[in-house]
């Protein structure tokens, strides 16, 4: 009996390790294999914005590298709040996946605050950097604008007649047309929207009259003459629109804007699962194929380590933050 009794302990302690060895064997191989499912990838705003064009490049490229599906799904509203609110509160799985942009990221925080219902500084790991977006001042062709100088000198003669559409109240677009009217003595209306793509289509329309878009977005409409590109906001020109000046050389100098796209996942997701993530973004943006696809549409491939994005999101955070300050931006 006191041999049994004595041996009864070790039987139960190797019985309950057998049980939990699959559960650590399925969790290891999980993280060594990911993914093993659907990844799904959101998009904070309707589909044909930049963020949007981005997105769904890097989802093809990673389905194909993966050997797995990656979703996009739109989740568009509230300046990208309601879908980076849904990957904020998705399972830390790495099976859900955001590809946030400089308005997301690192300005609502600063013009929503305690509105957000999440907290812009701690909901999010960093994976990596996908693309800077120069952005590109747009304006319908019926309008007789050929350049910055000739939509400058009418604004000024009619402040508050034209209008100017964006992606949404306090994005990178409409932080650039603010600064843009700031620096030119302009006083003109902002018309928000929900996302790039319907700001585009309004402005095709005729409904608003110009726009500053990420030249992903818009290169396609301005080569077909669709819409009519007067200045980019990068200190260069874009190799997709060579053919269309700095806004610094040609009417406001100084002035310098953009965006940039990146992917994060909800805080909490395995630091081996982001890293792999980020590893398999580097080698995708790598490959000859993607970067000349992105670079022909306008936008300037650029991975970073999960350090290096974070460090740029801070880095950021601090300069929009001091912008909206100095120049009193307001939601309206």
């Amino acid at each position: 009996m006191k041999l049994l009794l004595a041996r009864f302990p070790l039987a139960a302690l190797l019985s309950c390790v057998g049980a939990s060895l699959p559960a650590l064997v399925v969790a290891q191989s999980t993280h060594a294999t990911y993914p093993i499912r659907t990844v799904t990838l959101i998009v904070p705003f309707p589909p044909g914005g930049g963020t949007d064009v981005g997105a769904r490049l890097v989802a093809q490229k990673l389905s194909q590298k993966w050997g797995q599906s990656v979703v996009v799904e739109n989740r568009g509203g509230a300046a990208g709040i309601v879908g980076m609110d849904a990957a904020a509160k998705a399972k830390a799985d790495g099976y859900t996946i955001v590809m946030g942009n400089v308005g997301t990221t690192a300005i609502n925080g600063a013009l929503y605050k305690s509105k957000m219902p999440y907290d812009p500084d701690t909901a999010f790991a960093p994976i990596s950097l996908v693309a800077d977006l120069p952005l590109v001042l747009l304006v319908n062709p019926a309008l007789p604008w050929k350049s910055p100088a000739d939509l400058i000198r009418e604004a000024k003669a009619a402040p508050d007649k034209f209008t100017y559409a964006s992606s949404g109240a306090g994005g990178a677009p409409h932080l650039a047309a603010e600064i843009f009217q700031g620096m030119a003595g302009l006083k003109l209306t902002h018309v928000p929207y929900k996302g790039g793509g319907p700001a585009v289509t309004d402005l095709l329309a005729g409904h608003v009259n110009m726009l500053f878009a990420t030249v992903l977005e818009a290169a396609g409409q301005v080569r077909g003459g669709k819409l009519r590109a007067l200045a980019v906001t990068s200190k260069a020109r874009s190799p997709a629109l060579p053919d269309v000046p700095a806004l610094a050389d040609s009417g406001v100098p100084g002035y310098e804007s953009g965006s940039w796209i990146g992917l994060l996942a909800p805080k909490g997701t395995p630091a081996d699962i982001v890293e792999k993530i980020s590893a398999d973004v580097r080698a995708v943006l790598q490959e000859e194929e993607t970067r000349k696809t992105l670079v022909d549409q306008g936008a300037l491939p650029r991975a970073l380590s999960p350090a290096q994005f974070g460090a740029l999101i801070e880095e950021d955070k601090k300069r929009y933050a001091k912008i909206i300050v100095d120049k009193g931006i307001k939601l309206d």
